[in-house]
C-alpha cells in the first residue's frame, strides 16, 4: 500500500495497526460478553489514532500528549488481556505473542516520548528490557 501520510512511516504505527488486526480476529472468538472484551476493541483502536494525530501536531507538547495517551491505551489493552486469561475466556499462550507485540509497542513510545517530552524519564518502562516480574512483589503485599 503506498504511504500518503507521516504517520503511516512510523514503525510504531504500522506495529500498532497490525496489533489491531490482531485483536480484531481474537475477539472474533470470543463468544462471551465482556467489559474486558470491549475495553480491548477500543483500546486496540486508541493506540494508532492517538499516534496518528499526535504525529499530526506541530508542538513538542501536544504531541507527546497524544503519544502518551497511546501508551496508556498499550498498556490497557495488555490488562485486558490480562483478565480474559483470568477469566479463561483465553489462555496465556493465545495472547503471549499480542503481549510481546504491545510490549515493543510500548518501547518504541517511549522512544518518541523521549524525544518530545522532558517528562519520559520519570517513565518506569524502559527502551528496551520490558519484561518485570511482579508476581513477587504483589504476592508479599498480601502476606
Amino acid at each position: 500500500m503506498k504511504t500518503l501520510f507521516d504517520h503511516e512511516k512510523l514503525d510504531v504505527y504500522r506495529e500498532a495497526i497490525a496489533f489491531c488486526g490482531w485483536t480484531g480476529e481474537f475477539l472474533d472468538g470470543i463468544g462471551a460478553k465482556t467489559a474486558a472484551k470491549d475495553q480491548l476493541d477500543r483500546a486496540s483502536t486508541s493506540i494508532p489514532l492517538n499516534i496518528a494525530e499526535g504525529n499530526g501536531k506541530f508542538s513538542q507538547r501536544d504531541r507527546a500528549r497524544f503519544l502518551e495517551m497511546a501508551r496508556g491505551s498499550a498498556l490497557e489493552c495488555a490488562a485486558c488481556l490480562d483478565v480474559l486469561v483470568a477469566r479463561r475466556l483465553s489462555t496465556s499462550e493465545a495472547v503471549g505473542a499480542a503481549k510481546a507485540q504491545l510490549a515493543r509497542i510500548v518501547q518504541m513510545l517511549v522512544g518518541l516520548l523521549k524525544r518530545f517530552s522532558e517528562r519520559a524519564d520519570v517513565m518506569r518502562e524502559e527502551e528496551a528490557g520490558y519484561g518485570v516480574d511482579y508476581e513477587h512483589d504483589h504476592e508479599q503485599e498480601h502476606e
